[in-house]
């Protein structure tokens, strides 16, 4: 164990932070296509399945002469609307969902290159502009999710520990009359690795305090900052969808049915320990029927589709963060736009306040102090009813 400590590549590798910033680039510019596709009448599988091949074929142009090296969906598309909380990306044989005007849509999707992960999402309402604003509850929880993250980003470095993440992201939910989902982490991610063992947990009930423990970030980590907001209890309840997106996990077994061990042998050539999607396999029956065997004994685990109570909304931002010498530096995620949504809600918490105005990238803030306090006001938006 500790050779693999000691042989683990991390962002203090110039070659390890530009394989970082590839993916990250990748899944910025796909994300914005499949925000693009997410337009009243398209179905939620289309758009995944769109998502997903453009992942395929953006990672497959780089390092095209090293064979070896292993690239591709890190995560794949997921949309989840509304009350969904994650994990929506459905396969062929299982109900879809058509998006329409006003619906509030989640896009979550993740690529790799050699290993190193860049996982995002972000939140939109459809049909939404300035001149067609976002109000009430929907625009409340958007609102929450994007000033968490925010929060989020600023608290992410060195030495500060990860309970003071939790704490924030929870203060900024109260002053939009939110909560953050119940026990979702954010992970530290490694090389092959989409769930390492530091986590920052949001908004965790009293059992999951007592089990949770509490780490601090250090230099040259990668994380995957998660926040996930409702308008509601913050509760996830596993409902009739179908789970179609899984991974495969150190344990090992003897799989007993034929079905199952073709099934776990195409996992591990073709995904190894990415996660994946039953949509992805030729023959869907046969991929399902394999499933269970290794479910059930541990050899892979499930990502479960995950919702609020009805008539609930749940917004959802990530981003990835590399933890550099010179403070922390978000490589996924697009620009929020603020004017869009119109809250009667604000931020008036004054060291919230403070956080929010300060920039989230130290290097740059030395230079353009000016300049950055600017943009962060107009981009945050503190003041009056969350609008400029």
């Amino acid at each position: 164990m500790a050779d693999k400590e000691d042989n683990e590549k991390t962002i203090a590798e110039d070659l390890v932070v530009t394989k970082y910033k590839m993916a990250g680039d990748i899944v910025n510019r796909v994300l914005k296509q499949v925000i693009d596709k997410c337009v009243d009448g398209t179905t939620v599988r289309e758009i995944c399945e769109y998502g997903d091949k453009l992942l395929a074929e953006e990672t497959n142009q780089v390092f095209k002469k090293e064979k070896d090296l292993k690239k591709g969906i890190a995560f794949p598309t997921c949309i989840s609307v509304n009350n969904c909380i994650c994990h929506f990306s459905p396969v062929p044989s299982e109900p879809d969902y058509t998006l329409k005007d006003d619906d509030v849509v989640k896009i979550d999707l993740g690529a790799h290159v050699d290993g190193f992960i860049a996982v995002v999402a972000h939140t939109i309402v459809i049909g939404a502009s300035p001149e067609r604003k976002v109000k009430g509850k929907k625009a409340d929880v958007v609102l929450a999710a994007h000033y968490a993250s925010q929060a989020a980003l600023r608290l992410l470095k060195p030495g500060s520990e990860t309970y003071v993440v939790t704490d924030a992201v929870q203060k900024v939910c109260e002053q939009f009359k939110c909560k953050p989902v119940e026990g979702m982490l954010s992970h530290q991610l490694k090389q092959f690795k989409i769930d390492g063992e530091k986590t920052i947990i949001q908004n965790p009930n009293d059992a999951q305090k007592k089990e949770h423990e509490k780490f601090e970030f250090a230099v040259h980590e990668v994380y995957a900052m998660d926040v996930l907001v409702s308008t509601g209890e913050g509760v996830g309840r596993e409902l009739d969808a179908r789970c179609t997106i899984y991974k495969k996990t150190d344990e090992t077994y003897q799989l007993k049915l034929k079905a199952s061990r073709m099934f776990y042998s195409e996992v591990t050539h073709k995904y190894g320990t990415m996660p994946f999607n039953l949509r992805s396999f030729e023959d869907e029956k046969k991929a399902k029927m394999g499933v269970v065997e290794c479910v059930n004994h541990k050899l892979i685990e499930p990502f479960q589709v995950l919702f609020e109570k009805a008539g609930e909304f749940v917004a959802h931002f990530k981003f990835t963060v590399l933890l550099m010498p010179n403070g922390p530096h978000r490589i996924t995620g697009l620009q929020f736009e603020p004017e869009v949504y119109e809250s009667e809600h604000a931020v008036g918490d004054p060291e919230l306040k403070t956080l929010l105005n300060t920039s989230a990238n130290p290097k740059t803030a030395k230079k353009k102090k000016k300049k950055a306090e600017k943009a962060i006001v107009n981009e945050t938006a503190i003041e009056g009813n969350g609008t400029e």
